[in-house]
């Protein structure tokens, strides 16, 4: 949210010039909105937000983790027209990444839960969950097709196709409730703490997050 003042001066920059736009989106940062406005002759400025929620299942080595990922971003971008009357741009920016992902270990049919190599009875060893999040200001590059500002009527379309960048995952696993001897719920709390590594290793890929999205845009 600290970026808000940011976009609020470049609106002003903008409502100078009578013409604005609104987008509906969809993509793989979800559903959102955007509004464009005008900064120079072949610059557009867009600052809206996106959001999704999507639960899923993902194994790790020997552990399955139900999963549940909130999709959540705020995008200032600047929409930059290399042609006069061309609606191809390149765009860059700056996105607040608040996608987070929490994650519940599930134990088999027969109620274990391997741990590091090693099995235990879920009912024992109590919860054992996390979350995965990434830094916050991510840096986003593209390129897109259409322009709301500069279309034959009211209603267009616009297409994107970029990525940003989050850098490496803030990942924590915990246990928590463990029900045996202080012994053995220590030999576990380590465990524990290796499938955290292992489930930083298995997403540390996921340092680019792509984005493919199309618009719906209205000018007024």
């Amino acid at each position: 949210m600290r970026y808000v003042p940011l976009a609020a001066a470049l609106l002003a920059a903008g409502a100078a010039q009578a013409q604005v736009g609104i987008t509906a989106d969809l993509g793989t940062t979800g559903a959102g909105f955007h509004l464009v406005v005008p900064m120079e002759s072949y610059l557009n400025g867009r600052f809206g937000a996106n959001y999704f929620k999507h639960d899923f299942d993902r194994r790790t080595d020997q552990v399955n983790y139900a999963i549940k990922g909130k999709l959540q971003t705020f995008d200032i971008l600047f929409d930059w027209y290399v042609r006069e009357g061309s609606p191809f741009h390149l765009t860059g920016g700056l996105v607040y990444n608040g996608n987070r992902f929490d994650a519940t270990a599930q134990g088999d049919q027969l109620g274990q839960l391997t741990l590091n190599g090693h099995s235990y009875y879920a009912p024992d060893i109590g919860i054992v969950k996390g979350h995965v999040d990434y830094r916050k200001a991510a840096p986003y590059l593209g390129i897109g097709w259409g322009n709301a500002l500069k279309s034959q009527g009211r209603w267009s379309f616009n297409a994107d196709l970029g990525a940003f960048f989050q850098g490496n995952p803030n990942v924590t696993l915990g246990g928590y409730g463990c029900t045996i001897s202080k012994q053995l719920c220590d030999v576990i709390a380590n465990d524990i703490a290796a499938e955290g590594l292992r489930l930083k290793d298995d997403i540390d890929s996921f340092k680019v997050y792509p984005v493919l999205r199309a618009s719906l845009n209205y000018s007024f």
